[in-house]
């Protein structure tokens, strides 16, 4: 495969090691999934990134509507936690490579949407050592094994960044078959009953499709989601594609599997932005 390839840093850790470990426990995660997809086309989902232990239960919910695509591209939106930057970093060309295999990058997408503006930039540096959107691909590799993917991940998340990519990725995928995928966590490390209140604020803006309000929440306080900006983001460049409809697939939190440690948490929550539109 022609181009870099971006080697997992995680794996072993934030999930196993081994392929036939990686799908035996993406399938207990999928397991626990019932209930009636949400009607019509599915033009987004949110996805958690945590260790596969503990949000793979709620990730599972968004990516078990993907079961029997034969072929997919995904545009992975998280947010950088180790490296400091403005704008957002796309990278380009290669692949992403796991126990599973190597994941190609979507390079015409990628190059459209690098072209689209220079706060865009091919840059691999910040996905180098990033878990928000490695945590995505046992899930897609597994249910998608022919998936494509654009990784992209935004520096300050402040609201002029969050509105250019939400153009970019409409312009940049005006006519392309691509499923737009949001990373993130929601609050981090309060007891349980006070992370749950400050998530069901944050549940209740996407429930609404309302990225306003969600980056209105953000700007006031911080503590709401570590990829905030990417559901921002992903959620106005849905609309832009025709979404109209959000279904909350699941919310949870940490304390759900870690021996019912409920003093500390993090929120976790998956949903699906849907159209009913052709």
């Amino acid at each position: 495969m022609a181009g870099p390839v971006r080697t997992s840093p995680i794996a072993g850790t934030w999930y196993p090691g081994d392929s036939a470990s990686i799908a035996a426990e993406v399938e207990e995660c999928l397991a626990g999934v019932g209930g009636v997809p949400p009607p019509g086309r599915l033009v987004a989902l949110i996805s958690p990134h945590a260790g596969l232990r503990y949000s793979g239960p709620v990730a599972a919910h968004a990516y078990a509507l993907l079961r029997g695509r034969a072929g997919l591209t995904a545009v992975l939106v998280g947010p950088s936690h180790r490296m400091a930057f403005d704008g957002v970093a796309v990278a380009a060309r290669g692949a992403f490579e796991t126990p599973l295999g190597r994941v190609p990058i979507d390079e015409e997408i990628a190059a459209r949407l690098v072209a689209y503006d220079g706060g865009i930039v091919d840059e691999m540096r910040p996905h180098r050592d990033e878990h928000s959107l490695e945590m995505q691909l046992p899930f897609l590799q597994h249910v998608v094994p022919e998936v494509r993917i654009v990784p992209v991940l935004m520096g300050s998340q402040e609201r002029r960044e969050t509105e250019l990519l939400a153009r970019a990725l409409v312009g940049a995928l005006e006519g392309c078959d691509a499923l737009l995928i949001a990373s993130s966590d929601l609050s981090h490390y309060r007891p349980a009953p006070e992370a749950n209140a400050l998530d069901a604020k944050v549940v209740d803006d996407v429930r609404r499709l309302d990225p306003e309000g969600l980056m209105d929440r953000l700007e006031r306080f911080h503590g709401h989601a570590c990829g905030g900006g990417p559901m921002v983001a992903v959620m106005k460049a849905a609309r832009g594609r025709g979404a109209d409809r959000a279904t909350i697939l699941k919310y949870g939190d940490s304390g759900d599997v870690a021996e019912g440690d409920k003093s500390h948490v993090v929120g976790y929550l998956a949903a699906a932005l849907t159209t009913d539109r052709v």
